[in-house]
């Protein structure tokens, strides 16, 4: 069976997460460009935002920041177990920065798989601008968001997911070992770390290693490889010079996407 995109008329669940280069904003652009088909296979899942979007009957959702996958298995695997302990850190008293450091300290060093979920939820929701970023050791190190009081428990949300991902495999896998697992009937979206615009930086900082352009270009031939094997695939990126130059024999389709990752709103801008 072959199921299409959901239409832009039914309801969306909302992504759980804060996270930088999310596509709820821009979901409209994606998901009416992309085919029916009997999987959507996303090698970067990051928020889940065209998870959530789209319909398909089947989902194989990777990323390689093993905290953010391990948190999707658990709220897919003991969503009960999960609400339970991660809700009890959305407390008034965890919203402070003295608070903030230690659960980050003990995140850091948390050997427990469902209690680490449940720290990340935390520090998602609680660090500054829903940032990950990690040293050169792996540590986590988003400082607080200097919160005015606790964010609410996104229980709709986590239940919500948990009820779709019934459909989903998470694998904590390289993009190009989850695409090689492309059969015709799937579809393929891709959204890497961005290159660096023509006038300016790009965050890429969402796992403890960089993606550098050796990277793109590693995932330019792989999309092509799967495109010649009857796999459609679909890749966001910054419209700059060097994405034209890699993707030049790709169907470019340009629109404007505002981003909120700085702390002063003059500093924020359109992708």
């Amino acid at each position: 069976m072959q199921t299409h995109p959901t239409s832009k008329n039914a309801r969306l669940t909302k992504p759980f997460l804060k996270w930088a280069g999310g596509k709820s904003r821009i979901l409209q652009h994606i998901v009416s460009r992309l085919p029916p088909g009997r999987r959507l296979i996303e090698p970067f899942v990051g928020g889940g935002s065209v998870f959530l979007g789209t319909d398909y009957e089947q989902y194989l959702l990777g990323d390689n920041n093993g905290h953010l996958v391990e948190l999707y298995q658990a709220v897919s695997q003991r969503p009960d177990e999960f609400v339970e302990l991660a809700s009890g850190y959305f407390d008034e008293r965890f919203c402070t920065p003295e608070q903030y450091l230690a659960i980050r300290a003990a995140f850091n060093l948390e050997q427990d798989a469902l209690r680490r979920a449940a720290q990340f939820l935390y520090l998602n929701k609680f660090g500054f601008n829903g940032l990950c970023r990690y040293n050169r050791s792996g540590a986590f190190n988003v400082p607080f968001g200097h919160l005015q009081r606790a964010p609410r428990f996104p229980l709709e949300q986590i239940v919500a997911f948990a009820e779709k991902a019934r459909r989903a495999v998470f694998v904590n896998c390289d993009f190009a070992e989850v695409m090689a697992s492309a059969v015709p009937g799937d579809i393929c979206y891709c959204d890497p770390p961005y290159l660096d615009r023509d006038v300016g930086r790009s965050f890429t900082a969402y796992g403890p290693g960089g993606f550098a352009m050796q990277r793109q270009l590693e995932l330019v031939s792989v999309a092509k490889q799967l495109a010649a094997r009857g796999v459609p695939v679909l890749i966001s990126n910054h419209d700059c010079v060097a994405a034209r130059q890699i993707y030049a024999d790709a169907k470019i389709i340009t629109f404007t996407a505002h981003r909120s990752i700085s702390a002063a709103a003059d500093k924020r801008g359109g992708r």
